[in-house]
């Protein structure tokens, strides 16, 4: 007789006090309605300056499904969805976020892919509720993530997500510092499929991604997934080279058949602008590529725990 179905739900959480206690209020009702068990929530609090802990430490101690667990600091959003990772143990997690734009009422239509022998079974976005400038934003960066990176990745899917337990533990032997989760999990492989999920409005609170931090997970995900850039670079390097042959030889033949030399010296000036930038530009992109290199050198660890609450842990 095989052991009943267990599953983990990994939430990461930062400043969301107001939202917790709803948030648990409804993992857990969805929990109950699953068949197996015990089924877990796997919470990790990314150094929280609110009552997030405190209020986690409260449920924890009156449910033991509820294990806690708090960074020594703000690490971000990737680097605690990580943590949360790796303290899950089911036969399944669902990777979500804790703000309820990832609606907990959305988990079994997932699982019902999941049992039908799915590894990965992603939420795919729908009617997201964001103002349009920023629905317009996430509809171009995906698109253009999926132009460059080198393997086709899912289009509108973020975190959300029911994993097995072997892609979870592909996942661990990723140390990767930059990382860009939604990616990594397409880049494991095995059987993969979605499932479109309307995106929710977010309970309370303001969002904790603001324009630079979406811009930072962006470019995680592009300079962890293509190396186009530096391509793009090569092939301006190229085409520059040629232009300049092609002048030259113009200007010779001006010069020996004409007797008169090439004029423009404003034309000069903006190309020689035009290359000025583009060099610097391209340099930055080097720049980026080796900066994340001298950081994965380092080795340090992703994440630092400070402690831990309930789910049977030490504290």
């Amino acid at each position: 007789m095989s052991a009943p179905f267990k599953l983990d739900v990994a939430i990461p959480l930062y400043n969301e006090e107001n939202v917790i206690p709803e948030l648990l209020r409804r993992v857990r009702a969805v929990l109950d309605g699953i068949p197996g068990g015990p089924h877990r929530i796997v919470v990790v609090d990314d150094g929280s300056s609110d009552r997030s802990w405190q209020i986690l430490e409260a449920a924890a101690a009156t449910d033991d499904r509820i294990l806690g667990v708090a960074l020594s600091r703000n690490f971000g959003h990737q680097a605690a969805l990580t943590a949360a990772l790796d303290h899950a143990d089911g036969d399944a997690v669902v990777v979500m976020d804790g703000d309820l734009q990832d609606a907990p009422e959305a988990i079994p239509a997932l699982l019902e892919r999941y049992h039908e022998g799915h590894d990965v079974v992603y939420a795919q976005r729908t009617k997201r509720k964001e103002a349009w400038p920023l629905r317009l934003s996430y509809f171009l960066f995906y698109r253009l993530f999926a132009r460059l990176a080198e393997r086709q990745l899912p289009l509108d899917a973020g975190d959300f997500a029911v994993l097995s337990a072997r892609v979870v533990r592909e996942l661990r032997k990723m140390p990767e510092h930059h990382r860009y989760l939604r990616g990594l999990r397409g880049w494991v492989g095995f059987r993969q499929t979605g499932v479109v999920v309307e995106r929710s409005e977010r309970f309370a609170g303001q969002s904790k991604y603001g324009p630079i931090k979406l811009l930072k997970l962006a470019f995680d995900g592009i300079f962890a997934f293509s190396i186009v850039p530096l391509r793009a670079a090569a092939a301006l390097g190229v085409s520059t080279v040629a232009m300049a042959g092609a002048f030259t030889l113009y200007a010779l033949y001006r010069k020996i058949m004409l007797d008169e030399s090439p004029r423009g010296f404003t034309a000069l000036l903006t190309l020689g602008t035009f290359l000025a930038g583009m060099n610097l530009f391209f340099l930055g992109v080097i720049g980026e590529y080796i900066g994340r290199i001298y950081e994965e050198v380092k080795r340090r660890p992703l994440y630092v725990i400070s402690k831990t609450t309930g789910g049977g842990s030490d504290g």
